[in-house]
């Protein structure tokens, strides 16, 4: 990514310009910009964990106000009239547009959003800390909810942004967590510990119960078989990712008594309102690690390297 200065935007028909606070930097940004994703619009500004006060309102706004203080998540606009849309399922629109990927995004000063895709953000929560629960939180939310209400031990494969906040949640729910790192990872296993994982070890080892459910935050396909033979009869297993590396064959034994392998695909509003509602309750604490805007660069290599615990966070200087 290049920095470059541009003229200010200006918020259209429902539509809010935003003075950014902090950005979550997400893997998804880092699919991005490695050009692992298909037709991005570009030139295109990253970032969809946006934390921010609105400075101007365009025509057509309700429900939002200046100086109010908003999130802005992965799905910034949906067109309300296809036939997912009418169903309840505006995750799966047929002409969506995403933040930060056919939308400009946060990693910025200012930018533009769609008022209906705005989550008011409580004021007495950290801008770096409430940042993360725009994406991580809110995906990891839905693929939680995959897992189905019965599911009392759940495997998280990768134990990074969505997995440490989620593992603060399910506990808080008394559900049992296994974590699974990068085999050898001592310090990420003892950091899922801490936050209440019942065990955490190698993504090559075995949990010592069988897993009701499993929810693959890591991008790699060879873990689906991997989860499949440590989940239990009637199980699930949920891709919680936009991307994914390629799944290898497995036997079909592995897929039988009625096992699931099925993904998650962006979110709802009624998504955001659940858990944005329960993560103050928990409460959740997001561990980030904070990088100024310039340091963007160097935020998303510490992540493909996973130099650091919880997640990174561009924190903007003050407007």
């Amino acid at each position: 990514m290049v920095a470059e200065q541009r003229a200010m935007p200006q918020p259209g028909a429902g539509e809010v310009l935003i003075a950014i606070e902090a950005c979550g930097v997400c893997r998804t940004d880092l699919h991005l910009v490695d050009g692992e994703l298909p037709d991005p619009k570009l030139p295109v500004i990253p970032g969809h964990e946006i934390v921010g006060r609105v400075v101007a309102v365009g025509e057509e706004v309700s429900g939002v106000a200046v100086e109010d203080r908003v999130g802005v998540p992965w799905l910034g606009w949906t067109c309300g009239k296809c036939r997912f849309c009418v169903s309840g399922r505006e995750n799966l629109c047929e002409n969506p547009r995403f933040t930060g990927y056919t939308r400009d995004g946060g990693f910025a000063t200012h930018t533009v959003a769609d008022a209906r895709y705005c989550f008011p953000i409580a004021e007495d929560y950290d801008a770096a800390e409430a940042a993360p629960l725009l994406c991580a939180g809110l995906i990891g939310w839905r693929a939680y909810g995959m897992c189905g209400n019965a599911a009392t031990r759940i495997g998280f494969y990768g134990f990074g942004a969505a997995a440490h906040i989620l593992c603060q949640v399910a506990t808080w729910q008394g559900k049992e967590i296994y974590a699974f790192t990068r085999p050898g990872d001592e310090a990420g296993q003892r950091f899922a510990r801490e936050l209440g994982a019942t065990w955490a070890g190698g993504s090559d080892a075995s949990p010592p119960k069988p897993l009701d459910a499993a929810i693959l935050f890591a991008p790699v396909g060879a873990l689906v078989p991997k989860a499949l033979e440590e989940v239990d009869k009637g199980g699930v297993v949920v891709a919680g990712g936009i991307h994914m590396s390629d799944i290898p064959s497995f036997p079909y034994h592995l897929l039988w008594e009625e096992r699931v392998v099925r993904s998650v695909a962006n979110l709802t509003r009624q998504d955001g309102e659940e858990f944005l509602q329960i993560a103050p309750q928990v409460p959740v604490h997001a561990r980030v690690k904070r990088y100024r805007l310039e340091q963007a660069n160097e935020a998303l290599d510490d992540l493909r390297e996973g130099r650091f615990e919880g997640a990174a966070v561009l924190v903007m200087k003050p407007a």
